[in-house]
């Protein structure tokens, strides 16, 4: 069902006694709850008829009260339980584990959210994983746990994963899966006027209380958007509903700043947009000067500032970027993961440019020009690569102009032995008492020598 079909029966006094709101598009779902909610419960009513739990350590005794018994006030009683869990399985464990490894070092929130369902799909106890207890498990046990992930890189993300969670004073992997409870409440049934709205990241759509829901009542899929253009169209939608809905607009130039800095992503983009609407007060038009001056230097922005002064060689500007991020509280450890990848994409783009396949990139090309010139051989490159994007050929085209650009000032035996370097500073900042950041001041300057 389409969230227009389902706004349209709310309004017409159709209530479901469930709804379901799924999918990676988290900012897409968090609109769409809101919607639903505007229709369910009155402002007026939401002292004593809107209730929140959040899924990751929901009571769900808690919840079977509140949704057990009517609403004080005799309306409608609704409880929302965010980001839930019960709706994974153990053949969700792979693709857990591939979230973990994509979000570590810029969205270390949701990694935790999923390494936390990991330790209650796999069997692993976070007691015996602390510390260097991670290192205890066989390549026996971990294939025998998560079936559809060989282990091979474990070493790589689980030792990061341990020490952020650590570091958030985790104290358990969480509560056994709730599935059975749920389904047991819907089958006996809601009180006239009370609703349930599960939102949720991933789901295996062969459980049965996603079945059950999916018979009673209502599903809703915000599926990640694909592609740079869908991404862009999607943002200058969900854009042009918040500017008309607080009577602003947008000038170009102020468009094009903001997704400079925010990549075009769409939740950093919108929640920036939002603080633009406060700044610019009783002014209409939201202008570049605006963007300026309200959206400074993300994170993302300093990861930037590192890579972008490492591919040019620039030891001042790296430095000054390695020491922004640690002020920030980025760990060593995301720190490295980061320029472990700019070098291994330097690397790529080292192996792309004396292949001969593509149009040569001069260091003085400008971007335009290399979308039009370069870019089509990279996407016919990448029409035959399985599982590209892994690899440089399936990262944003800026990043794959950046790295041609300023791969030819690294020869290819240096970079294969930075490498090196980089594992080696890997096992020093687990296994010994060398200060992270001076490792890292050390690199930076060798490989910008």
């Amino acid at each position: 069902m389409s969230l227009e079909k389902v706004l349209l029966d709310l309004k017409k006094g159709k209530v479901a006694p469930c709804y379901l709101l799924y999918g990676e598009e988290e900012y897409l779902i968090q609109e769409a709850l809101r919607d639903i909610l505007d229709l369910l419960v009155p402002p007026s009513d939401r002292d004593f008829g809107l209730f929140f739990l959040d899924g990751g350590d929901a009571d769900f005794d808690l919840l079977r009260d509140r949704l057990s018994a009517p609403s004080l006030l005799g309306g409608p009683k609704v409880v929302v339980v965010k980001n839930t869990e019960i709706f994974q399985s153990k053949e969700n464990l792979g693709n857990l584990i591939q979230k973990i490894r994509e979000n570590l070092g810029e969205h270390p929130d949701k990694a935790v959210r999923s390494f936390q369902s990991f330790l209650k799909l796999s069997g692993f106890a976070w007691e015996d994983l602390q510390g260097a207890g991670w290192q205890k498990i066989t390549d026996e046990q971990w294939r025998t746990a998560v079936e559809e992930d060989s282990g091979d890189d474990r070493h790589k993300w689980l030792p990061r994963i341990v020490e952020i969670c650590a570091g958030r004073g985790m104290m358990s992997g969480g509560e056994a899966d709730l599935s059975d409870q749920f389904e047991k409440l819907l089958a006996e049934g809601l009180p006239e006027g009370n609703c349930l709205i599960l939102t949720a990241e991933a789901v295996d759509r062969r459980k049965k209380i996603f079945k059950v829901i999916d018979k009673t009542g209502v599903i809703l899929h915000f599926g990640e958007i694909r592609g740079e253009a869908a991404t862009r169209a999607t943002l200058k939608t969900e854009a042009q509903k918040l500017l008309h809905a607080c009577g602003k607009s947008l000038t170009s130039a102020a468009w094009v700043a903001l997704g400079k800095k925010t990549g075009f992503q769409l939740r950093p983009s919108l929640n920036e947009l939002q603080k633009l609407v406060v700044f610019v007060g009783e002014k209409s038009v939201i202008g570049e000067e605006d963007v300026e001056t309200v959206v400074g230097k993300t994170k993302e922005d300093r990861i930037f500032d590192l890579t972008n002064a490492l591919g040019e060689k620039n030891a001042s500007a790296a430095l000054l970027a390695l020491q922004a991020l640690l002020d920030q509280g980025e760990p060593p450890l995301m720190i490295l993961s980061m320029v472990s990848r700019e070098i291994r994409l330097l690397l790529q783009a080292s192996i792309l440019a004396q292949s001969g396949k593509l149009p040569p990139v001069t260091p003085g090309m400008e971007f335009p020009s290399f979308q039009k010139n370069v870019y089509p051989s990279v996407l016919a490159m990448a029409q035959s690569i399985a599982r590209k994007e892994d690899l440089l050929v399936g990262k944003h085209p800026f990043v794959i102009y950046n790295a041609l650009r300023h791969c030819r000032r690294f020869s290819y035996p240096v970079l294969i032995g930075y490498l090196d370097d980089l594992l080696e500073m890997d096992r020093a900042m687990k296994s010994s008492t060398t200060d992270p950041q001076l490792l890292l001041e050390r690199f930076l300057i060798k490989a910008c020598a």
